[in-house]
């Protein structure tokens, strides 16, 4: 079985069960194209240095946020018409005994809105965050061999309407959009159909050393550093305001976009424009990010979260409540409309966009303006990143900025429609550390959210204790329930009800699939079930630190197979009706919806798997969770050490309130 396949000195093979055929569905042939061939730099002909040129004959405005855009509407119908025959086909094998799930389809599919409207959200927590993210995306696609045998959930991802990232959750999300919607298996290089596979999630070289220069990686260090310096150089000569997220969202590239020269072409609204987009052949991404004004401590409470989508910048949020084109991000707005005939575009650069939802990681970067940095960067880069540096506080590192497109828009209730500038940073600075905000919004109608949480919460007390740290412990759902109660914040929103920290620790909801949410008819509105996924151990301890920037293939491919694991309950080991339990998740609310009857079999999954409104409020002891299937042996590099220096740095110049989660 999956969790029991050995590790080889180069990659994990792509674990099997009974059978190795890989069955090709008919809506894969576009998406198995090479990785190397993304190709839709035309939204940036001139690579990362926005363009400034004549607006289009309707100048692009803010449009309020009081409904789904033109074109998120129109890409809707079409998308949920392609959900319907991945929905039918994973349904149908996961044993919903009391329901004909192909004939419920079948009775449906000509009214798609009375049909499940699935969304996932994944959280932030670097590498950890991705790879782990990596593993469950990979038990959801129908492109993993054997995912769609019996009882196995391969499909999942292709009946899902919306797909959600943040901070490293936004690298797997970016990553995977980046590269025509490529599987999971063809980046670690585990599906041999697919070209160019495995010239991604090179881990092994972090981003101060740049890629590797064997295969495809050609740039040896000196050449990485002068490329990284020349692109965010003539960016700022083009009279764009720079920060330490161009330096660090152009070297993420190169890991995650394009391992030749980090494709600096590739712009996030691009891929409104692939066929295979076009088409309803993938879900919508959405990247979140946070609003920060210079010296402003945020939470939960008080933050304006903003979402990159591939038409639209803005936000839900009543504060600013509007949104922008996202071709046009980096245009001169004023009271709803361009300044000028004249518009930007190549602003929104895909890894720029990443590096946004992870402005964290700035910290990575302060470390050049310390000692013993000549040996990691070139001169110049060195002095680019420091000049950056002087130009701000310690305590604004890990700010991203971007000309206001909100500038004299809704000023009595934007705060930032005095500026010019909007700064934004990481998407879990708030502790909404899983992107669930965009996924709650009344005018989506999700029905169930796949929350895959990876954050690190636990037991900070315990650092030298490797196996009881970076585990989730539920403050990101905490931090989304507390949210919504908030009447100038949530925007008709509703959430289901989420215990405090110490139940989840106490209940052990931490530390195994739970469902919130399950009966809609006592809810506060209309809010989707969500399916809380935390990471924990399945076969290997996945708790890497946020800030460990480096893995050899081994380490990589053990945190994809861990979560893997977690999203299948180990192929069915630890509980042979997990399979069931999640169509049952699934369906619920289309059930109520219709008023049809719920079958047995799913009444028995919510009582085993959904919170029961039960508390328990006491303190909980430290948490040191044990492997719940046979361990895989790695080798590790050892990339810890740097995760602990930065660390430090970063609770130097962070509040600590903005710490917990990430």
């Amino acid at each position: 079985m999956k969790y029991s396949t050995l590790l080889t000195s180069a990659s994990a093979a792509i674990l099997t069960t009974t059978a190795d055929a890989r069955v090709v569905m008919p809506h894969e042939a576009q998406l198995a194209n090479s990785l190397v061939n993304r190709a839709f730099p035309a939204n940036a002909p001139h690579g990362y240095t926005p363009q400034t040129g004549n607006c289009p004959t309707n100048r692009p405005t803010v449009r309020a946020a009081n409904g789904l855009s033109s074109n998120e509407t129109a890409w809707l119908e079409v998308r949920r018409n392609a959900t319907l025959q991945p929905m039918r086909d994973l349904l149908g094998r996961l044993n919903i005994t009391g329901l004909d799930t192909t004939s419920y389809i079948n009775n449906h599919q000509n009214n798609a809105s009375a049909l499940p409207n699935i969304g996932i959200a994944v959280s932030g927590g670097g590498y950890r965050a991705m790879l782990n993210g990596a593993g469950i995306l990979e038990a959801f696609d129908d492109r993993t061999s054997n995912a769609t045998s019996a009882g196995q959930l391969g499909g999942l991802l292709q009946s899902t309407t919306y797909l959600t990232g943040l901070s490293g959750g936004s690298w797997l999300v970016g990553s995977l959009y980046a590269n025509n919607f490529t599987s999971i298996d063809s980046i670690l290089g585990q599906d041999t159909s697919a070209s160019g596979s495995g010239d991604l999630w090179q881990l092994g070289n972090d981003v101060f050393t740049g890629p590797a220069t064997s295969g495809i990686q050609l740039l040896g260090s000196a050449g990485y550093y002068s490329s990284l310096q020349s692109a965010i150089s003539d960016k700022q000569k083009a009279g764009f305001d720079i920060s330490l997220t161009d330096y660090w969202g152009r070297a993420l590239s190169y890991q995650l976009v394009n391992a030749t020269d980090g494709g600096p072409a590739f712009t996030w609204s691009s891929i409104a424009k692939q066929d295979w987009f076009t088409s309803g052949s993938a879900p919508m991404p959405i990247i979140v990010s946070d609003s920060r004004a210079p010296g402003e401590v945020i939470v939960a409470s008080n933050t304006t979260v903003f979402t990159f989508n591939p038409w639209e910048f803005g936000t839900f949020d009543p504060t600013v409540y509007g949104f922008v084109p996202m071709e046009y991000v980096g245009t001169n707005f004023s009271a709803g409309t361009t300044l000028s005939d004249q518009c930007v575009t190549g602003f929104d650069n895909v890894g720029f966009v990443m590096g946004t939802s992870a402005t964290l990681f700035n910290q990575v970067l302060t470390r050049v303006n310390g000692t013993n940095t000549t040996s990691l960067f070139s001169s110049a880069l060195q002095d680019g990143i420091v000049a950056v540096l002087k130009g701000v506080s310690s305590s604004d590192n890990d700010i991203a900025d971007y000309p206001n497109p909100f500038y004299n828009y809704r000023s009595s209730t934007n705060s930032y429609a005095s500026s010019r500038q909007l700064t934004l940073v990481d998407g879990g600075e708030d502790l909404q550390n899983v992107p669930l905000v965009p996924l709650i919004q009344p005018v989506r109608h999700v029905d169930v959210i796949f929350a895959i949480d990876s954050s690190a919460d636990t037991n900070a007390s315990l650092p030298t204790n490797a196996s009881a740290t970076n585990w989730p412990d539920g403050a990101s759902l905490v931090a989304t329930y507390e949210r919504s109660l908030n009447a100038t914040m949530e925007n008709g929103t509703a959430f289901p009800a989420i215990p405090d920290i110490n139940t989840f620790m106490n209940l052990g909801l931490n530390n195994r699939p739970t469902f919130f949410g399950c009966d809609a008819a006592n809810q506060t509105g209309p809010s989707p079930l969500i399916v809380y996924l935390p990471n924990a151990p399945y076969v290997y301890n996945s708790n890497v630190s946020t800030f460990d920037l480096s893995y050899n293939d081994t380490e990589r491919n053990a945190i994809v197979l861990n979560g893997y694991n977690g999203a299948t309950q180990g192929n069915g080991t630890l509980d042979k009706q997990w399979g069931t339990c999640v169509g049952c998740a699934i369906l619920s609310r289309s059930l109520d919806r219709t008023g049809t009857t719920v079958p047995d079999v799913c009444k028995q999954c919510f009582s085993k798997y959904c919170w029961d409104g039960t508390t328990n409020s006491t303190q909980p002891a430290n948490y040191i969770p044990a492997m719940k299937l046979k361990a895989v042996s790695v080798t590790t590099s050892g990339a810890g050490k740097l995760g602990k220096s930065l660390l430090a740095a970063f609770v130097g110049t962070i509040a600590a309130a903005a710490i917990a989660g990430f």
